[in-house]
């Protein structure tokens, strides 16, 4: 089986990256490929919790998370040091994600047959 990591690293509004990154894991996780999905750089801000997109004028995709796992998406990722950079506790965070070092994320596109970066 074919393995994917789609990467988070923009902020997650004010563009549609996040949206489209959310789209093309969920889309390619149906056609059975086994998907991961990081977080990294300002892509962390995607896990922030309480947020209000509509105050904005944008649309709330953010709560789509929460579906993944009907996906079968299980292993969730964020970059140590991209939630050092933000101030973000990562016991704080509202989905169950794996905390990974560069090395790991290092190991784990090694481990992987493609990665998308959005």
């Amino acid at each position: 089986m074919k393995k994917l990591c789609v990467v988070f690293s923009t902020s997650p509004h004010g563009n549609a990256a996040g949206r489209e990154a959310l789209d093309f894991a969920m889309l390619a996780a149906s056609y059975d490929l086994e998907t991961s999905i990081l977080f990294t750089d300002e892509g962390v801000l995607h896990l922030m919790a309480n947020q209000n997109p509509e105050s904005i004028g944008c649309r709330d995709y953010i709560a789509t998370f929460g579906a993944l796992e009907f996906y079968d998406i299980e292993n969730l990722y964020v970059c140590k040091d991209s939630l050092k950079e933000f101030g973000i506790e990562s016991d704080s965070l509202p989905l169950d994600v794996q905390v990974l070092t560069s090395e790991a994320i290092r190991e784990h596109f090694a481990s992987v047959n493609e990665v998308v970066v959005y």
